[in-house]
């Protein structure tokens, strides 16, 4: 089957029954490959013309999607479906949706690169928050202007406004990537999703380098769902009770919730624990305990080997830090950024009085971090966009600030990428004060810079 190439995307289009036998006959890995050397960065197979499929016949489709998308760093999926096909999607895969779904060809291109079409006015309203900023940060970071609807109501009343929108979008998920074992941030916590029999394989699908860096970000609290997990054997057993003992380093907390002890030795609880792993039932029992949330997850001083330099090359790629910084504020506030001062020395605050921040690290060719103090006033201002409306709910501020800080790590990484520069970011984390923010930096020497936004006062900070 040949694939139809347009805005860097290539198309395949099967007709009829998708089942096992008939779609690998359909399409296969050298077809997929070809479309890959004539420069599409996106892959996709469209059900359009499809009459019938199930999970078989899917089945067929993703295993490939896999094999490319590792090789290729290419976005792989299915569009052109209607609500029904979505649905039957979403349910045959359920949390393990690894690859993208775009109602149709319009929405795909919108997130290539290659889209000559800018500035485009997109509504787009999903269930699921974090792929609703996910949709928008994508949006934005190629040059749109994505109108977030929060609720389905609020969505449905918007779309009723004849014009108003240059596309709508809805029934499109933006899959896993880059990270194996699932992962998402509650708060400023990190939950990582495992599922079925854990053996040896977990310490290859287990991104260690990314939990490495978000430890060095200063994450505390790692939440592992393991609801779906049947048992695990030895050697998965020892990857965690290693992973939990470098976490002590960190005065970090590691926890794992919901798992049966049916067809896994009890003996491996202990064990665990002994290393310092915490068992829960429910995710509520964390996640609705503030208290307890704030105190597992609540930085410390991190360990003094951590504590590296700032080198010359991150010292000769500031430029690009702080112009994905500054550009994604300035698009955000609709102000132009000052800037007032730079040394490299230990991070100052000097007024500490309502400031939040939020950290991100970035690791590959080059590993560090970025440290961001907003004022409240900017924040506020910075985060309407994907909020919708302005607000004083500091914790809808901080979890949005999370969102508005992916943007300037997604900005970091493609600016180093045109350098041949390649990097991963961690999610980011944020401080409702700054003592943590302090604690994380305590010790590290980087490049202050100060700036000012409509006079407001901001702070970044590059380490390592």
């Amino acid at each position: 089957m040949r694939a139809v190439i347009k805005d860097s995307i290539g198309v395949f289009h099967p007709q009829g029954f998708l089942d096992g036998a008939s779609s690998a006959s359909l399409l296969s890995i050298e077809d997929i490959e070809q479309t890959v050397k004539s420069n599409a960065s996106m892959i996709l197979v469209s059900l359009k013309k499809v009459i019938f499929f199930n999970r078989n016949g899917l089945d067929t489709f993703v295993k490939m999607f896999q094999k490319v998308r590792i090789a290729n760093h290419i976005t792989v999926g299915f569009c052109d479906y209607d609500k029904k096909k979505y649905n039957a999607i979403k349910k045959f895969y359920n949390d393990d949706v690894n690859f993208s779904l775009f109602k149709t060809q319009k929405i795909a291109s919108l997130f290539s690169a290659s889209f000559k079409e800018k500035n485009q006015n997109i509504l787009l309203f999903s269930d699921d928050k974090s792929q609703r900023a996910a949709l928008a940060i994508e949006l934005h970071d190629n040059g749109h202007n994505p109108i977030v609807a929060q609720t389905q109501k609020e969505f449905l009343q918007k779309a009723e406004v004849k014009d108003a929108y240059d596309i709508i979008i809805e029934d499109t998920f933006l899959g896993q990537m880059g990270q194996q074992v699932a992962t998402r941030v509650t708060g400023n916590a990190i939950i990582y999703t495992l599922s079925s029999f854990l053996d040896a394989e977990i310490g290859n699908t287990f991104n260690i380098a990314y939990h490495n860096n978000s430890l060095n970000v200063g994450f505390r609290l790692f939440i592992f769902d393991v609801y779906k997990v049947v048992s695990m054997n030895i050697h998965a057993l020892n990857f965690f009770s290693k992973l939990a003992s470098s976490a002590a380093e960190y005065n970090a907390t590691l926890c794992f919730i919901g798992m049966s002890f049916d067809k896994t030795p009890i003996l491996f609880k202990e064990t665990l624990e002994d290393s310092g792993m915490m068992f829960f039932n429910q995710m509520d029992d964390i996640l609705q305990n503030k208290e307890l949330l704030d105190e597992l997850g609540a930085s410390s001083a991190v360990s003094g080997k951590n504590k590296r330099a700032i080198n010359k090359v991150l010292v000769t790629e500031l430029p690009n830090f702080i112009d994905a910084t500054v550009t994604t504020i300035e698009m955000m506030t609709n102000s132009k950024a000052v800037k007032d001062a730079a040394k490299v020395n230990k991070i100052e605050i000097t007024d500490q009085s309502d400031k939040i921040a939020s950290s991100i690290g970035f690791y590959g060719d080059i590993d560090g971090m970025i440290m961001l103090v907003f004022p409240l006033g900017i924040a506020k201002k910075a985060c309407e966009l994907l909020i919708g409306e302005s607000t004083e709910d500091k914790e809808l501020i901080l979890d949005t600030l999370a969102e508005l800080v992916n943007i300037v790590g997604g900005k970091v990484k493609t600016l180093l990428a045109d350098e041949h520069i390649s990097v991963n970011i961690t999610l980011p984390r944020t401080y409702q004060d700054m003592n943590g923010l302090l604690e994380v930096a305590e010790g590290k020497k980087g490049v202050q810079v100060d700036l000012s936004f409509d006079n407001d006062k901001f702070l970044f900070f590059l380490t390592r």
